[in-house]
């Protein structure tokens, strides 16, 4: 029996068809929220999408407060798929609420410990750490006779009434993590003594991490509180500034990555996990921060303390989870009234 041709073309077109509609089929699109500065954004998505094709990230950017709000808010109809650079504190907060979803990523053997949460699977995973920094305008301080501190309790000094900008706690990570700092190494009632004489001293509290120490660089401010690798970015690109770890050590906070539960992309969640954890991700965040969750990528500017591990005070991760919304909600109370509109 011969075969019919119009049938074999017929089918060999058929099968052509469905070649081509899975060889365009459009990626997977996952919307990942993230409180990464802008200027990270453009390399990891290049990267992370150059080793998957088939997936394309949609990012959520704002500071850490307003996407840890919105998260909250979403958690009866989540929208994000992935939390990619955002606060470790915020992702315990998310986890308390069961929004997390247990995942080990390949390769999670090389990063440090105390970047990995300990559940098994873990929950979420750190990437990089940010530090309390003070920055200080030399050509300002000098034209208004004002010194450089060298602590933090040195800011408390009615010499720099009206001379610092700092970031609000309720909208950024970096405002966070310094004042649950400050609680936390020295105590309760000292801190809030202190944030009182600070709050006096203080000209306005920003909604961005980095913007106090720009303001300073461009001679809008004498000193600024903010974290560490934009300020020394800043020192190096030759802002007239001097980049000051405070005497009395720093708080600090982890950048960290997790699925969203019940993601309907979770396959692709974990593809971007996995590219999380990598040497290739880990350079990338070395361009912003210089404490890594893999130690040996890590490459250290000069500005920094020789060592470290002693400029970052002990730190409970798990208290600053606990107590976070009562922190802010004091401290909004108490010193909300200096904080700029937001936009």
């Amino acid at each position: 029996m011969k075969n019919n041709p119009l049938k074999i073309t017929g089918i060999a077109l058929f099968t052509s068809l469905i070649m081509s509609t899975n060889l365009y089929a459009a990626p997977t699109e996952l919307t990942v929220y993230t409180a990464l500065e802008v200027e990270q954004l453009g390399a990891l998505k290049s990267e992370f999408e150059k080793q998957n094709p088939d997936i394309e990230i949609k990012w959520i950017r704002d500071s850490t407060g307003v996407i840890t709000a919105k998260l909250l808010a979403e958690k009866n109809n989540p929208k994000a798929d992935v939390i990619w650079g955002v606060a470790a504190t915020s992702l315990l907060v998310l986890d308390q609420q069961n929004m997390l979803a247990g995942y080990a990523p390949k390769g999670l053997e090389k990063l440090d410990a105390k970047f990995i949460d300990p559940q098994n699977p873990p929950h979420w995973i750190g990437m990089d750490a940010s530090l309390g920094t003070v920055c200080y305008n030399t050509i300002e301080g000098k034209k208004e006779n004002i010194p450089a501190p060298k602590s933090w309790q040195d800011l408390a000094s009615p010499i720099y009434k009206d001379k610092i900008i700092m970031p609000n706690p309720a909208s950024s990570g970096t405002g966070f993590l310094n004042v649950a700092g400050w609680l936390q190494s020295m105590g309760e009632k000292q801190g809030w003594e202190y944030m009182d004489k600070l709050h006096n001293n203080i000209e306005r509290y920003t909604h961005s991490g980095s913007a106090p120490c720009k303001l300073v660089a461009s001679g809008e401010a004498v000193v600024g509180i903010s974290f560490d690798f934009p300020t020394v970015k800043l020192q190096q690109n030759g802002a007239p500034i001097d980049v000051i770890f405070p005497e009395d050590g720093s708080g600090w906070d982890m950048e960290a990555a997790a699925i969203v539960n019940n993601t309907p992309h979770q396959a692709a969640a974990e593809k971007l996990m996995d590219f999380a954890v990598t040497e290739t991700a880990n350079k990338l965040y070395n361009q912003s921060f210089a404490v890594l969750a893999i130690p040996s990528v890590a490459k250290i500017p000069d500005a920094y303390p020789k060592d470290l591990t002693r400029q970052m005070n002990k730190n409970d991760f798990n208290w600053m989870a606990q107590h976070r919304e009562r922190i802010l909600t004091d401290w909004t109370k108490r010193y909300n009234e200096k904080s700029e509109a937001k936009k």
